[in-house]
């Protein structure tokens, strides 16, 4: 019997990629970087099935080149790199990797959040270019104490309520804010729900933790960081453009808020001559939230597991358009 036809977007960890190679008839791109649109558009041409990543713009004009297209596997929780609705119509389903990345990026809001309060990487900076010279000094770096602060966090789904888990250890006072209140969740977690202007106001730590939506595009632009503290320290590591860069350049240059940890970006990789590299009291990665061993693993797993569950006519356990099924693929035009 032949097997599947899989075009692999990148070297997916190892785990995963095995399975893959071993049930399908699988082409890996061997690129770090990721394959032009053109080079997606001809090889799904020629598969029944794309494992991706979020890099990749997948739209109707990959579908159309795409006559057996019938999954497309991504390495992600979100998935605005695709379009879900044109792949629901076309009977193409889409599945994700949702919730065994949710502890790894809370830990790494966290760094971010205890890197930007310490001045870590300024620090480091600081150290590495020969400048401490003085020996010790009261006034040297100074940060911001995260102990008994408030944390505000926009966006109370998995990663968010395990975010409000860690400041327990804080003892911190949390604030949310969500489209939907989460009663069941404010008195075990200790939290109160506050609209989210209030919670700018008065957080000195503020998390994003939201995934990009028309209702999310920009949320957090200048009339919203206007309103948060002078000392407050702003969080993402969501998705870029939840936030306007423009204006958070502008915030943190003028002194608005004190300092920011972004993991995301507006446009990715972040370009060179993006002014936000220009300024100390921002901490930058590149996109590396999930980035631990043990979780890429088993993303890489997931992403196997829900092609091998579609190819044995089984729904996918993490299907994201689930009004796909039972809708059969229309043959070529």
């Amino acid at each position: 019997m032949q097997k599947p036809k899989v075009y692999v977007t990148r070297e997916l960890p190892e785990r995963g990629l095995h399975i893959i190679k071993e049930r399908f008839d699988a082409e890996v791109w061997p690129e770090y970087a990721p394959p032009p649109k053109e080079v997606i558009t001809e090889k799904a041409a020629k598969v029944d099935a794309l494992a991706t990543l979020l890099s990749d713009k997948i739209d109707a004009e990959v579908f159309d080149a795409a006559p057996n297209l019938r999954i497309v596997s991504q390495l992600a929780v979100g998935f605005d790199n695709i379009d879900v609705k044109e792949a629901t119509k076309r009977g193409i389903y889409v599945t994700n990797t949702p919730g065994v990345l949710t502890e790894t990026t809370a830990d790494f809001a966290w760094a971010l959040l205890m890197a930007a309060a310490r001045r870590v990487a300024e620090a480091d900076r600081y150290v590495r270019a020969g400048k401490w010279k003085v020996g010790w000094h009261p006034a040297m770096l100074q940060g911001r104490d995260v102990y008994g602060a408030t944390l505000g966090i926009v966006g109370l789904g998995r990663i968010g309520s395990s975010i409000a888990k860690r400041a327990r250890g804080f003892d911190m006072k949390v604030l949310y804010y969500d489209v939907i209140r989460r009663q069941d969740l404010e008195k075990e977690l200790k939290i109160e729900y506050v609209e989210i202007d209030t919670l700018l106001q008065k957080s000195d730590f503020v998390t994003i933790n939201v995934p990009l939506l028309k209702a999310t595009y920009h949320l957090i632009d200048e009339k919203k960081l206007r309103l948060m503290k002078k000392t407050a320290i702003l969080i993402n590591n969501a998705r870029g453009p939840v936030v306007d860069e423009k204006a958070l350049y502008k915030a943190l240059k003028e002194g608005w808020i004190a300092s920011a940890g972004l993991d995301v970006f507006e446009q990715e990789p972040i370009l060179q001559s993006n002014p936000l590299l220009t300024l100390e009291n921002v901490i930058v990665a590149p996109h590396i939230s999930s980035a631990s061993f043990e979780t890429r693993s088993r993303m890489s797993e997931m992403v196997a597991e829900n092609l091998v569950a579609f190819f044995e006519s089984r729904v996918p356990p993490n299907l994201v358009n689930k009004d796909v099924v039972g809708i059969k693929k229309p043959g070529p035009k």
